[in-house]
């Protein structure tokens, strides 16, 4: 879904992004949700095939990678799809996005996990509007709260909202109830 690091927060800059962040009207997410294709066979057994005409300039060494032999072919005709059942959708970033980053490793903002919600531009700031969505990750990980006597860092929305004096709304988070559905 994006970074919340530099252009996200500094939105008249343009580093990492070909205009400054203030300056797209809105912030769309494309997303493919699809099958994978069950695979029957081992993939140490599949074949290796090299069209000619993509050939790059160097040669497989002995024509083989690992254990399994590169075959050169002039033509391919057909690629096995390793994917299936393709679903498109196109939803504003705010409303598909999560409280939670994407990864642990990286200052990206997470989507929710539903594929109903996903569809249904049902995020957790979906009811709250962009405005929270801002707001919450432009502050996300700098923001401190005293929480029990102890300073902690806010990295949920209703501990945002608790530290912006806002707990009247609290009943406007979208909550994951399709999740406990699913666990069932």
């Amino acid at each position: 879904m994006g970074s919340h690091g530099s252009y996200f927060k500094e939105r008249d800059k343009k580093k990492n992004i070909q205009f400054p962040y203030n300056q797209y009207l809105a912030h769309f997410c494309l997303g493919v949700i699809y099958t994978r294709t069950d695979m029957t066979e081992d993939v140490s057994e599949t074949e290796i095939f090299q069209v000619q005409n993509l050939q790059e300039d160097y040669e497989t060494p002995n024509k083989k990678v690992g254990d399994r032999e590169v075959t050169t072919v002039d033509n391919l005709k057909s690629i096995t799809s390793v994917i299936k059942d393709f679903d498109f959708f196109v939803a504003e970033k705010w409303k598909i996005a999560s409280d939670k980053q994407g990864s642990g490793n990286t200052a990206n903002i997470g989507s929710t996990l539903s594929i109903d919600d996903l569809r249904n531009e049902n995020g957790i700031f979906s009811q709250l509007g962009e405005e929270w969505f801002d707001e919450y990750w432009i502050n996300h990980g700098s923001a401190t709260m005293v929480k029990d006597g102890k300073p902690t860092k806010i990295t949920t929305l209703k501990d945002f909202l608790e530290f912006k004096g806002r707990k009247d709304l609290w009943d406007k988070i979208v909550t994951r109830t399709t999740y406990k559905k699913e666990a069932k």
